[in-house]
């Protein structure tokens, strides 16, 4: 019914004033120049966080959406708009309000007074009064309706940011997990290097105390383990420090989730391919540029609100009550009064407030064009940089892998010739501080490996769902 009466209205009202909206043509490249090609299927961009195939990460992140007050904040904003639509919204249809009023009155004895009121001069009485008021503007140039327009688009443009706030929190709940996982990674590498040190002490040691070797080489390895333990607490710190941030991410007590989170486990990697897409497809994807092209199309609205000013405004007004000296009059239909008719409002001198109005409104929808251009680029470079730091990372975490795996057998190696008293210790020193130093960069390359593929899916603006 209400949709029936709006568009009769439309009809008769006729088009209304300011540019009528078209989504901008942009151009964006054809692939990504740093495209990754697999024959795998890539992960789902909406779910991508259970590709790492972590149950501790996929409740993290269940528990964020649940509680994270940015998200819950920007659903609240969500609501805002919808609110707003309504007030914008309301402009359209008449309005009608009731009334109801007494008064004691005097009339002057010096003032002429109408014969047909039948009030004499100087006389005293009562007016009681109850009625219904009604106005309706009658949005023939379409100011009203371009403001719904513009309404509807913020509406739009809120529901896109609560998808980019999601998106921000998601990734960060996996960056600060990915990175704890890599740093208890280090943890334990370093802790088992201070126990293979220990054991090498214990050796020269022994080896000291039946005059094998010099006091030397016990000092140096001493100061190697005591080397390897120092870097233990800045670890542990680091550990709890990325606890303590997930569990605000989640919005809990700092300490909440330390006694699951304290377990170790292995750093979590993605079984699927990583497949890039297009990048048309992130016009669709990326929620702040579909944000900045709602706020695009709400700023090409409001242009048509401030030229609306330039043109007359057609109102019906009315007015139906009752109206006597006593309550009782209020039973007696000769009491009824009523007042109906058209008005119009028409602009001749403002300063030239309204064009200065319009002038602002172009300036307003320009700016929004840039900030719709900008974020389309904004979105290629982040792909881009994701996608290069992925590829390079692996690259690299490749040959540190190689690299931890020939200082274990060079230690090996080293500790071989030294038992036998055929090389001297400081081959074996070398060797130790070599591994410990391969394998610190290998658990912290690994890290960072799924850390990218985090920053390339966020990126690529996954973890929403039109839904």
């Amino acid at each position: 019914m209400k949709r029936g009466i709006i568009a009769v209205a439309l009809i008769l009202t006729g088009c209304a004033v300011g540019p009528n909206y078209q989504r901008p043509d942009v151009t964006v490249p054809a692939s990504f120049s740093n495209a990754i090609e697999t024959k795998e299927q890539g992960i789902d961009h909406r779910k991508w966080w259970t590709a790492f195939n972590d149950q501790m990460l996929n409740f993290l992140v269940d528990e964020a959406v649940k509680s994270n007050r940015d998200i819950r904040l920007a659903e609240a904003r969500i609501k805002e708009a919808r609110a707003l639509y309504g007030v914008a919204d309301a402009a359209l249809w008449p309005a009608l309000q009731a009334s109801g009023s007494y008064s004691r009155n005097r009339t002057s004895e010096n003032a002429p007074q109408s014969k047909r009121s039948g009030i004499p001069e100087g006389s005293t009485y009562s007016l009681f009064q109850a009625g219904f008021d009604a106005s309706w503007e009658i949005d023939i140039f379409g100011g009203v309706r371009r403001s719904v327009e513009a309404a509807e688009a913020d509406i739009e443009a809120a529901v896109e940011e609560s998808h980019a706030v999601l998106i921000s929190i998601l990734g960060e709940v996996a960056k600060n997990y990915i990175e704890m996982r890599g740093l208890q990674k280090q943890l334990a590498v370093t802790e088992e290097n201070a126990r293979s040190q220990q054991e090498t002490l214990d050796l020269i040691n022994a080896r000291f105390k039946a005059g094998l070797v010099s006091f030397l080489d016990v000092t140096r390895a001493e100061s190697l383990l005591t080397s390897t333990k120092s870097q233990i607490p800045p670890i542990e710190r680091a550990i709890k420090q990325a606890a303590h941030r997930l569990s605000v991410l989640l919005s809990k007590d700092p300490s909440a989730l330390w006694p699951e989170l304290s377990k170790r486990s292995a750093i979590p990697v993605p079984a699927s391919g990583i497949a890039s897409g297009l990048p048309s497809e992130l016009l669709q994807r990326r929620p702040d540029i579909r944000k900045a092209e709602r706020e695009l199309a709400a700023a090409s609205a409001r242009i048509g609100v401030a030229k609306a000013d330039l043109f007359p405004r057609f109102s019906l007004t009315g007015s139906l009550g009752l109206q006597g000296s006593e309550v009782k009059d209020m039973d007696n239909w000769g009491s009824r009064f009523w007042t109906i008719g058209p008005s119009i409002r028409l602009p001749i001198f403002s300063g030239g407030r309204i064009k200065a109005n319009i002038q602002v409104q172009d300036a307003r929808y320009e700016q929004a064009l840039i900030r719709y251009e900008q974020a389309i680029i904004t979105a290629l470079e982040d792909v881009e940089n994701a996608l290069v730091a992925y590829v390079k990372e692996e690259e690299r975490r490749k040959a540190l892998a190689a690299s931890a795996a020939s200082s274990r057998q060079a230690l090996a190696l080293a500790t071989e010739l030294y038992t036998k008293g055929l090389a001297d210790y400081l081959n074996v020193l070398d060797a130790e501080r070599s591994l410990l130093s391969a394998e610190g960069q290998l658990a912290q390359s690994e890290s960072a490996v799924s850390g990218y593929i985090v920053a390339l899916y966020k990126a690529l603006g996954g973890g929403w769902t039109q839904e």
